[in-house]
């Protein structure tokens, strides 16, 4: 028995969406949160029954919190980064040359 998506696609590595930066992938994180908050901002703005509204704002606010601790998540790593001199803050540990 092998993992697979409801459909019965297989399940693969490549759909993880990982750079390996772990900054860079913190804030593409951010930004999906932030994308979604906006869509359900969207859909509030059209619809007025409370029976969709609920769940809506339930979700909205979930992608606000998402975001927050993506946010916590990033001050920490940078934070860390910062006390290795690592390239965060810090260009000359750049090995270009």
């Amino acid at each position: 028995m092998w993992p697979q998506a409801a459909g019965g696609v297989p399940f693969q590595a490549t759909e993880f969406q990982s750079s390996g930066d772990p900054i860079a992938d913190l804030f593409e994180d951010m930004a999906a949160e932030q994308k979604a908050r906006k869509t359900y901002d969207n859909i509030l703005t059209l619809v007025k029954d409370n029976e969709v509204c609920d769940p809506i704002r339930f979700l909205r606010e979930r992608e606000i919190v998402h975001f927050q601790r993506f946010g916590e998540a990033l001050r920490l790593l940078t934070e860390e980064l910062n006390k290795k001199n690592f390239y965060a803050f810090n260009p000359s540990g750049c090995k270009c040359n």
